[in-house]
């Protein structure tokens, strides 16, 4: 039986009061909204009103305003029918983009036209990220090259005089306006433009934060094309700068391949999210947490502190972009949440997943020791497949030492020949004002530039030609040795040069823990042999600096101890019958029988010197039940899964192999140096990392075998047929503390 019309009317009045605007209707809602990319940002509604999602008429999540009247409905399915609604305000239908189909047309880019100082640029989703720019002169002067930095940290805080220079302004325009970002700072002196971004969520950028999330990269993407697109930007193509976080960014803005990036110069980076936050599986309840809490705790309304000042000056869109910095999110409780790799989650914030795409060339530098990245951007070398040029510094040091002069050189030398296109050289006022420059970072005024090494190429064709042919892999041994006058300044006494990650002279030199707490050339043939140390429940919080130590210093005040008796195995080689020199990572391979069901591992490499002293080399760590090998495990490089599903549990009292990675490092072992290698509880080793150690009972025990059924050994990456050209270095390395040695009484384990 049909339905009179008068009802069906009636039905389809009823449907749209229930849920559902029509499609024309532009909604009434007194409170603001943005459709995103996957996401709907709501703010400016009464704060703890409730909100509703609807699709196609259907709740689709349910929130409530928070303190500021925000909030974000986020990983949001593309749709073009979305409604909030709050009591009887409800919103116009709204689009969710998907990653896919949200870039805008090139017109979007070429309309948004930026000038010098504090402005704002628009992105795709209508968010709008603050940004500070410096000009070398007037836009009608340029075209001038220019560099993107791009970072939560505040770069695009308006720039201030650096004092006591005002008097080379007329020369130096930016030292009246200096970037807030070193880099960007650097770049501006050398005649470049800069442009320097704050990323969502932070500063007076609208939006709010994620660590890396799709729309932070997005961003980037859109950050690169407007800055392309202005007339006074060279070959309207951009590079980017930057250390530590700024460094970082590069890697996943380049992954989108915006048209418009010339080049990217990441340094101090991470290879992983992972390794850093927790490496061997080991949570970094020191650098890496704290890192994390930092950002956060700054990235709330009004958190770099400088807002405030723009807003009270009358920055309405700085007000505005404050309401949803409160909708950040919570990544620390994620980072304690999710102790297994899920590659799903991690995988988009892992660089050694997607490096590959980058398609511009890269300048790339980093130092084994980094207090606070860690050793292992060296994982990213071999994986830049269709990047057309790749050039890669390393060496021993600290997390600003990319600033150092010889690699500073390198990296103002790779941008002048990939942006600005021309030969490169450092401007003579540059060269005036280096050892300022330097004693900002490294607290001394004796540091100079390098000489220019291309001032005989008359031609950028040339320069170019003859960069190309030289190695991509650069490593500097022994920084903080090479200036005798200024010991623990960061120059090195030596460089060698590579064509690949790892060196192709590589070759795996294994020695054997013994009974006697040696390290033998040849399988143990003892029958029962093996030493215990006993779990340090405390280690994991504990470092190497002294107090009020700063790893910074030329010459840090460390208090690197010595293992208390009985908590850790310690084995030592005789004295070496030749120079070794080691590139690469190595591979402690341990047989291991704990009380426990778990045990968590600590590795440390370190050279004992003729002269009596210790330095260190370098460390790694595993949590025992994720010993699980990866496919592409090799002899020298035990990588690991980390997944959940790999767990295996100890069983105490039974023996199993657990092999332990050593983190990415190069150095030098002289003839008559001997290797010391420990095992112990992960703590003691580092001067900003620090451990969250598995819970096992108090005075739990770990055996490390040393006999023929588990013959425990290190593997080290030796470099065959390199010889060591320098003597041995003063106890001055960068990054590498030194102590008095002490032999060392391992305790022999129970049968």
């Amino acid at each position: 039986m049909r339905r009179p019309a008068s009802l069906i009317l009636a039905a389809v009045l009823s449907q749209l009061a229930c849920g559902r605007a029509a499609p024309t209707d532009p909604g009434n809602a007194k409170f603001s909204y943005r459709p995103s990319v996957e996401q709907i940002d709501v703010w400016k509604a009464q704060p703890g009103a409730p909100l509703r999602l609807e699709e196609h008429g259907k709740l689709v999540a349910s929130a409530t305003a928070d303190q500021e009247g925000s909030y974000i409905f986020r990983k949001l399915a593309p749709g073009d029918d979305y409604i909030v609604r709050s009591g009887d305000q409800y919103t116009r239908a709204l689009e969710v983009m998907s990653v896919q189909n949200s870039t805008p047309p090139e017109s979007f880019y070429q309309s948004q036209k930026l000038h010098p100082g504090f402005q704002y640029l628009t992105m795709r989703d209508g968010t709008k990220l603050s940004a500070y720019i410096t000009l070398p002169g007037d836009p009608a002067d340029g075209p001038y090259p220019t560099v993107v930095d791009y970072s939560g940290y505040s770069p695009s805080k308006p720039g201030q005089p650096i004092a006591g220079y005002q008097s080379l302004c007329p020369e130096i325009p930016t030292l009246c306006n200096a970037p807030n970002d070193p880099s960007a700072l650097f770049m501006s002196f050398m005649s470049y433009a800069t442009i320097s971004v704050n990323i969502r969520g932070t500063g007076c950028s609208g939006g709010a934060y994620d660590y890396f999330e799709p729309l932070e990269l997005l961003d980037g993407y859109d950050v690169i094309q407007i800055a392309a697109a202005q007339p006074w930007v060279l070959n309207h193509k951009v590079g980017m700068v930057g250390l530590s976080y700024p460094g970082i960014t590069q890697l996943f803005v380049a992954e989108t391949r915006p048209p418009g990036l010339a080049a990217i110069t990441p340094l101090s980076v991470i290879g992983n999210t992972a390794t850093t936050l927790e490496p061997g599986g080991i949570l970094n309840d020191g650098f890496a947490i704290e890192w994390l809490t930092n950002v956060l705790d700054k990235a709330v309304p009004y958190g770099q502190g400088w807002e405030k000042s723009r807003v009270d000056a009358g920055d309405k869109t700085c007000e505005d972009n404050q309401y949803l910095h409160s909708q950040k999110v919570d990544n620390v409780a994620e980072a304690r949440a999710m102790p297994y790799y899920d590659p799903k989650i991690v995988d988009p914030l892992n660089p050694e997943t997607f490096v590959n795409k980058i398609d511009v060339p890269v300048f790339l530098a980093g130092a084994w020791q980094d207090e606070q990245t860690g050793p292992y951007f060296a994982d990213l070398l071999g994986l830049f497949k269709d990047a057309p040029e790749a050039r890669f510094y390393a060496h021993n040091g600290v997390h600003p030492d990319q600033f150092a002069p010889a690699i500073f050189y390198e990296w103002k030398s790779f941008l002048d020949l990939f942006v600005a296109k021309q030969v490169p050289t450092i401007p003579k006022t540059i060269r005036g004002l280096a050892p300022m420059l330097f004693d900002q970072v490294f607290y001394t005024n004796t540091l100079t530039m390098p000489p220019d090494r291309f001032t005989n190429f008359k031609t950028y064709a040339d320069a170019l030609a003859a960069w190309e042919k030289e190695p991509p892999l650069h490593i500097l041994f022994e920084s903080g040795a090479g200036d005798p006058n200024t010991p623990g300044s960061p120059v090195a006494t030596f460089e060698k040069t590579y064509p690949a990650w790892p060196p192709p002279s590589q070759q795996a030199e294994r020695w054997y823990f013994e009974p006697d707490g040696s390290l033998g050339d040849a399988q143990p043939t003892a029958t029962g042999a093996a030493s215990e140390f006993v779990v340090d429940l405390q280690a994991g919080e504990r470092g190497i600096l002294a107090p009020g130590g700063n790893v910074w210093d030329l010459m840090p005040a460390y208090d690197w101890r010595q293992p208390a008796p009985g908590s850790a195995v310690v084995a030592v080689s005789a004295p070496l019958a030749k120079d070794l020199l080691m590139a690469g990572t190595g591979s402690v391979d341990l047989w291991i029988r704990s009380s426990a069901t778990e045990a968590d591992l600590e590795v440390n490499l370190s050279e004992v010197r003729p002269d009596g002293q210790e330095m260190y080399v370098q460390s790694g760590w595993l949590r025992a039940s994720q010993r699980k090998l990866a496919a592409n495990a090799t002899e020298l490089d035990p990588r690991h899964t980390h997944y959940q599903a790999d767990v295996q549990p100890l069983v105490p009292g039974q023996w199993v192999e657990a092999r332990v990675r050593i983190a990415p490092f190069a150095h030098a072992f002289r003839t008559g140096s001997r290797i010391r290698l420990s095992v112990d509880t992960p703590g003691d080793s580092r001067a900003e990392w620090k451990f969250a150690l598995a819970k096992v009972p108090a005075g739990s025990t770990v055996d490390v075998g040393e006999d023929g059924s588990h013959p425990s050994s290190v593997a080290l990456p030796v470099l065959e047929g390199e010889t060591v050209p320098t003597p041995l270095p003063p106890c001055s390395l960068r990054g590498q503390q030194c102590r008095d040695y002490q032999a060392y009484d391992d305790v022999p384990a129970p049968p």
